[in-house]
């Protein structure tokens, strides 16, 4: 595996006094890297959205369906996962190696201490390749010229967007990144989504007060949408069954969790 940035640049950039979202969402799955200030902002936003604690679990799990069908179902051999988060058990590379070992994963995020983590964690097989980019999702084209140099962008890629177009406040710009991103690689390519919503009919109401606490007292800050909106990030490909249903419930067998306000899919492009 490599890494594009120095340890220097990294903790200059890391600040412990402010509740992150990757360190947060550690937190509420059960994790330990994480800070007192985002066990505080954690436990204060868990007060006033109790489920969000089973979106968080709901949405790890629906990553490991969603690489599981795209290894095995579709031969999916690359992987561009954009917005990582910190390592856990069953990263992306993990379950996509364990199941083909010649996979090829690329890791994107842009917290200081995810690539401290990635140096350590993100090791792969000996047959595929495990690589990091530190880089924004706000720049696309910086993620898709450095990905290009461990993936081969003429053959399909699974992009994995969970839980982090909703820190891209604007939908139209939200969209245009899908829209380059997937411009970019080949017809059989697929792209994994989540992202939370407010619609009342997955008991999202209580997500609009949460981000407020969250926008006012943690970074980076984040945006809830609509069934509709969401369903625009997969204009122009082809959604694959059940569709755009809460991520806790895509894929999953009887007697699968309750739906969450979480949405999640998988579509193929043409």
């Amino acid at each position: 595996m490599t890494e594009s940035r120095t340890p220097a640049s990294g903790a200059a950039r890391l600040n412990t006094g402010v509740a992150h979202n990757a360190r947060v969402w550690n937190y509420w799955i059960g994790g330990k890297d994480n800070y007192e200030i985002d066990q505080q902002v954690g436990e204060h936003v868990a007060g006033m959205f109790p489920v969000i604690r089973e979106i968080a679990r709901a949405d790890r799990w629906f990553l490991g369906r969603a690489v599981r069908f795209l290894a095995e179902e579709r031969g999916i051999r690359q992987f561009l996962d954009i917005g990582t988060g910190l390592p856990t058990g069953d990263n992306t590379h993990e379950i996509a190696q364990r199941i083909a070992p010649e996979s090829r994963i690329v890791y994107v995020d842009n917290d200081p201490i995810v690539l401290a983590h990635a140096r350590t964690l993100l090791t792969g097989t000996s047959d595929g390749v495990t690589d990091y980019i530190d880089a924004d999702v706000h720049d696309p084209d910086a993620i898709l010229e450095r990905a290009a140099r461990t993936l081969d962008f003429s053959r399909p890629v699974a992009v994995m967007m969970l839980g982090v177009l909703n820190f891209v406040l604007d939908t139209d710009k939200a969209r245009d990144i899908v829209r380059r991103v997937m411009a970019a690689i080949p017809s059989g390519s697929c792209l994994a989504l989540t992202h939370p919503t407010f619609d009342a009919d997955l008991g999202g109401e209580g997500q609009i007060p949460a981000m407020t606490f969250w926008n006012e007292n943690a970074t980076p800050p984040i945006t809830a949408r609509s069934r509709e909106d969401v369903a625009t990030f997969f204009d122009g490909l082809e959604l694959l069954e059940p569709g755009l249903v809460s991520c806790s419930q895509w894929r999953a067998g009887p007697g699968s969790a309750a739906p969450v306000p979480q949405f999640g899919a998988v579509a193929v492009k043409p």
